[in-house]
């Protein structure tokens, strides 16, 4: 640690560093999103079987959650999120080499691969909110928190053009072959960029004491790599019957509902109900996407905006959650529009306003036991991404016996509803809980 008398600013470089891996996070999840078309055509895939294989990663991604936050409680947050990254990568490449079968044989093959994707990728946000913790005073937390969470957005501005590109000119096995290898090469960016405040070789004394002294909880991975883990059945049972928090999950599952159309039906959405090329949505899914990232800095900086103006957590993080979750309530608007244009600039508000909402990981961090983080950030997860489970088939089952989208944007806008009132009704007043770890 430096001891320089002007404060460094570390904390920024390991944020955008989470972002850039978060981004190809989201992107490795939306990639069948991309391929997925042309590779429906290719092996005979119904909507059914889409939804299921589109489905695939959320059920290991939740089974994960608990068993995950329980690794980075006891490991620390480097050394299971840099083994998580190399593996789903890993497991990206892979599915390149299921277009060997076709069929039923295809979709197995696929739905396993996504399967170990979603497995490996499991500890990946807790680990983002236990490094945010630990980094940052809890007066830049919600905006520290809505850059990494924006990069869902992000991913399809940056990588959704590259393989609307790849599927169009060298097929669909060469958006997994690419992407795949991408996270790979971060991996090894990831490892020399990321460290703990109390390790990190440039972080001075004056940053490390402005974090701890604004409750940044930089002793965190001293505490728990290596020593006893905070999981234990008691804790999971602890985090489920606290009211606040079981709002807060629910709200959660509801948000991302909105999240997972986005990431696997939206650009097929666009070329079987809209018309477009595959070429074509790649480029035009990158609109709504950047208002999405917009949408989630903007949250955050208003969320800390108020927090330092009125001092109450409550209405710091409630306020653009609600707000945002409303707008996003507009996307069935689109079953009423024919015009092209039109549903893109209405996609856009809808995913403008749920990045303006996604501030779920920052109420985590805001009012989690530093010695239960993983572990209450594993729960939350494991909430929030059953809808990569319940989205996808059900939207597959609607496009199925409908043959219209009508009705998945229905399903979509009910639970942006649904969100605002677990928040009213359930959460009560958002402060930190004083739970003990046994």
């Amino acid at each position: 640690m430096t001891d320089t008398t002007r404060r460094t600013r570390v904390r920024w470089l390991i944020i955008a560093t989470l972002f850039i891996i978060t981004t190809i996070n989201y992107a490795d999840r939306a990639t069948f999103s991309i391929a997925g078309q042309s590779a429906s055509k290719e092996l005979g895939l119904d909507p059914v079987a889409m939804g299921y294989i589109m489905s695939a990663f959320a059920w290991a991604y939740v089974l994960g959650q608990i068993p995950g936050g329980a690794l980075l409680d006891r490991f620390g947050s480097k050394k299971i999120y840099t083994a998580a990254l190399v593996l789903w990568s890993s497991f990206t490449l892979l599915q390149g080499f299921s277009g060997v079968f076709t069929g039923l044989a295809a979709a197995v093959a696929l739905f396993f691969m996504r399967f170990l994707v979603g497995l490996a990728e499991a500890p990946s946000f807790p680990a983002n909110a236990r490094i945010v913790a630990a980094w940052f005073p809890g007066s830049e937390r919600g905006t520290a928190s809505a850059i990494f969470n924006s990069a869902q957005y992000f991913s399809l501005v940056a990588f959704a053009p590259l393989m609307g590109w790849l599927a169009h000119d060298f097929g669909w096995r060469s958006v997994f072959f690419v992407m795949g290898g991408v996270g790979i090469v971060a991996a090894f960016f990831f490892v020399r960029l990321i460290h703990s405040p109390v390790e990190h070789p440039k972080i001075n004394k004056a940053e490390f004491d402005y974090i701890e002294a604004g409750g940044g909880l930089v002793r965190m991975e001293d505490k728990t790599a290596g020593a006893g883990a905070a999981f234990t059945w008691a804790n999971v049972k602890q985090v489920l019957t606290s009211r606040m928090l079981l709002g807060v999950y629910i709200g959660q599952y509801c948000i991302n509902v909105l999240t997972y159309f986005f990431v696997t039906w939206f650009p097929i959405y666009l070329v079987k109900a809209r018309g477009l090329s595959i070429l074509q949505a790649g480029f035009t899914a990158a609109l709504p996407a950047l208002c999405g990232f917009a949408g989630g800095l903007l949250g955050g900086m208003i969320s800390d905006h108020l927090l330092k103006k009125t001092g109450n957590l409550d209405i710091a993080r409630k306020t653009p959650l609600l707000l945002g979750m409303i707008l996003a309530t507009c996307i069935v608007i689109c079953n009423y529009v024919e015009q092209e244009w039109l549903v893109i600039v209405i996609m856009a508000a809808a995913f403008f306003g749920k990045g303006v909402a996604s501030l779920g990981w920052a109420v985590v961090s805001d009012t989690s036991p530093k010695e239960m983080a993983g572990v209450t950030g594993g729960v939350f997860n494991t909430f929030g991404n059953t809808a990569g489970i319940v989205t996808p088939i059900v939207i597959g089952y609607i496009v199925q016996a409908t043959g219209s989208f009508d009705g998945a944007l229905i399903f979509v806008g009910a639970h942006c509803l649904i969100a605002v009132l677990a928040y009213f009704l359930i959460v009560g007043k958002i402060q930190r809980l004083q739970l003990k770890a046994v």
